[in-house]
Formats: C-alpha cells, sequence, structure tokens
C-alpha cells in the first residue's frame, strides 16, 4: 500500500469543489480503494476528512505471463527467476522473447563464434546490449551462460612496427607511447638494433591494456610475429605499476612463451639517472612515483638483473621514486648503439 495526503488527491482533479472531492473519497473508501490514516487527524471540515490514506494498489493478473513462461519459451531458456519474478518478467519480456526467437529460429548459428557485438545484435539488433546493456542481466536470469552463445571478446588491435618479418627475430614490447615512436624513428633512421639488441618488430603495450590485447595475441598479429623460436622483451616505467604490468604479462604467458625484461634499457635508465652522484643525491633527484600502486610483486623480474642493479631498483621503489621510460632519447640509443658497436669490436 502507499501512503498519500489529502492534498494529493484533491490535485488529480482541479476545479473540483470541497463537496465533489468529498464524495469521490467516500466512494474510494467503500470500494476499498482507499483506508484512512486515522492518526493523521482529520481537517477541520465539515463534511470532515482525514488528512492521510492508503491506497490499496490492486493485483495485477500475471496470468498470462504465466502461461508464457511455463509453455511457450524454449526449454533452453531457464523460468525459474522470472516465474518468482514476475514484474521483472514483464519489463524483459520483449528482450527475452527476441532471445527465445533467435534461440528456436537461428540456433544453429550458435556453432560459429563471433565476436560479441555481432551476437548481441543477431539477437537483439542492438550491438552493445551485451556489453553496454540489459543483455548480461537477461542471459542470468534465464540461466544462460556467456559461453553457451558462443562469442569472444574483442580488444583494441596491437599497434607495432615490422621492421623485418623475418623469422626467428626478437619482439619488444614497449609501456609508453612517446618511447615506442623514439625508438620507430630510431629503427626507421636506418638501424635494425636498439641498444645492441636486433629488434624485428617493435610493439606499443599502452601501459595496462597490453594486458587485454595480448589475450587475443595469435589472431590480431601477423603470422610471422607468433613464430615459436621469437623471442619476447618488455620495456617499461621503474615503478610498481611498470613491473607489475611486466610480472603479470609474463605470468599471463607462462607456460606458451618467456617474455624477458630488456635489461639493456633498464641498466641505461639507472645509469643516466645516476650520473656519478651520489646515491642519495640522485635518489631525491628522481620524481615521485604515483600514489596506491599496487606494491605486491613477485620478484620475476628481479630474477633478470645483476644484485647490483636489484638494489638500485629497490631503493629507488622503497624511496617513493621512479624512473619513466621516457627519461631514454633517441640521442640515448644512440650512444648506445656505438658503445655496443665499440663492445663487438673489442
Amino acid at each position: 500500500m502507499k501512503r498519500v495526503k489529502l492534498e494529493e488527491l484533491a490535485a488529480q482533479q482541479r476545479g473540483e469543489s470541497y463537496s465533489e472531492l468529498y464524495e469521490r473519497i467516500r466512494s474510494e473508501l467503500d470500494a476499498g480503494r482507499l483506508m484512512p490514516v486515522k492518526a493523521s487527524g482529520k481537517n477541520g471540515k465539515k463534511p470532515a476528512l482525514y488528512l492521510e490514506y492508503w491506497i490499496r494498489e490492486e493485483q495485477k493478473d500475471y496470468s498470462e505471463l504465466e502461461e508464457e513462461l511455463d509453455y511457450r519459451l524454449t526449454p533452453a531458456i531457464s523460468v525459474d527467476y522470472y516465474r518468482r519474478h514476475l514484474p521483472e518478467y514483464e519489463k524483459d519480456r520483449q528482450y527475452v522473447r527476441m532471445l527465445d526467437a533467435f534461440l528456436r529460429g537461428r540456433g544453429d548459428e550458435l556453432r560459429e563464434p563471433v565476436s560479441v557485438n555481432e551476437r548481441s545484435y543477431a539477437i537483439w539488433k542492438q550491438e552493445k546490449f551485451l556489453k553496454k546493456g540489459h543483455g548480461g542481466t537477461i542471459l542470468k536470469r534465464c540461466g544462460i551462460e556467456p559461453s553457451d552463445l558462443n562469442y569472444y571478446e574483442t580488444s583494441e588491435p596491437l599497434a607495432y612496427y615490422s621492421g623485418s618479418r623475418a623469422t626467428p627475430q626478437n619482439l619488444l614490447i614497449v609501456e609508453n607511447k612517446d618511447t615506442f615512436y623514439t625508438m620507430r624513428r630510431h629503427l626507421l633512421s636506418g638501424g635494425s638494433a636498439i641498444l645492441g639488441m636486433e629488434i624485428g618488430t617493435l610493439i606499443y603495450g599502452a601501459g595496462k591494456g597490453i594486458l587485454r590485447s595480448f589475450l587475443d595475441f595469435e589472431i590480431c598479429v601477423e603470422p610471422y610475429m607468433t613464430h615459436p623460436q621469437n623471442k619476447l622483451y618488455y620495456f617499461g616505467d621503474l615503478d610498481y605499476e611498470g613491473i607489475g604490468i611486466y610480472e603479470n604479462l609474463a605470468d599471463l604467458f607462462s607456460g606458451r612463451c618467456e617474455i624477458r625484461p630488456f635489461t639493456k634499457a633498464y641498466e641505461e635508465m639507472l645509469q643516466k639517472e645516476m650520473g656519478g652522484e651520489t646515491e642519495q643525491s640522485w635518489l631525491l633527484r628522481l620524481p615521485k612515483m604515483k600514489e596506491k600502486q599496487n606494491q605486491e610483486l613477485s620478484g620475476h623480474f628481479y630474477s633478470y638483473f645483476c644484485a647490483g642493479c636489484v638494489k638500485r631498483m629497490k631503493d629507488i621503489l622503497k624511496a617513493g621514486r621512479y624512473i619513466p621510460q621516457e627519461c631514454l632519447t633517441e640521442r640515448d640509443l644512440r650512444r648506445g648503439e656505438e658503445e655496443a658497436g665499440r663492445e663487438d669490436a673489442v
């Protein structure tokens, strides 16, 4: 029941006299559709009316919906939830019937996987209904698992630069856009190596976006990039988040291939930022790390570095500082190439 004030009832019929209002309310009381809230008191007029009333809401007849649920939907749709929540079925009915029609008439299409938006459009004529609309709720209420609809999630396509399609080769994933472009410019200038390591393909990781993109790695890249003898390297910011992205990515690909940190680039960052200064002075000169970064690291990242480098990296993190990979410019890459060339000559 719903509680309503006398003035609200009066406002329902504009221009109505008090005697007409009284007769209307008396009629509703006699029919049982209104009940006085006696504790509210009366309005002091003659004849008097109570100041508040309970409206007895009519019980809706859901018999047709119950029959539809029991006898007219495909057995593939569970009706348990909607039998217990008939008002919800009344709201969802249009979408449930569209799902029912698809399963009955086009169910054979489920044998072939399609993208989530394609499946959503095929069923509801709304391409975003499953991802951003009410589709997920409809499936849950109908007892249908997303896997039953045989669709796959799509991610943003990987952005990469291919300097060579020869295999096997080294592929380098770079966390940030500026460094990706800097290294790409360096390779386009005629070189095939970065800091002494031959790089066939440069991949833009887009921060944490690389984790989702790499779920579809095999289907969104060229075949040469999935050669089993290729080597994958990662280079990102030297902070908890950057290291965490690497460790999550390496864990994601565990058992399929090994992803290594690009150790030379991290060592180059450390060497450049230290600049021959004492530890205390160069640490304080580094930018402060963003707050609330997840500090839970497995230590897998550190296993690729010498003890001295690990100590310096941990000191940076403990001090709440970090080194962005943007500290390396194209000039640093060229200098690194020259040093690598001199080492090879020796």
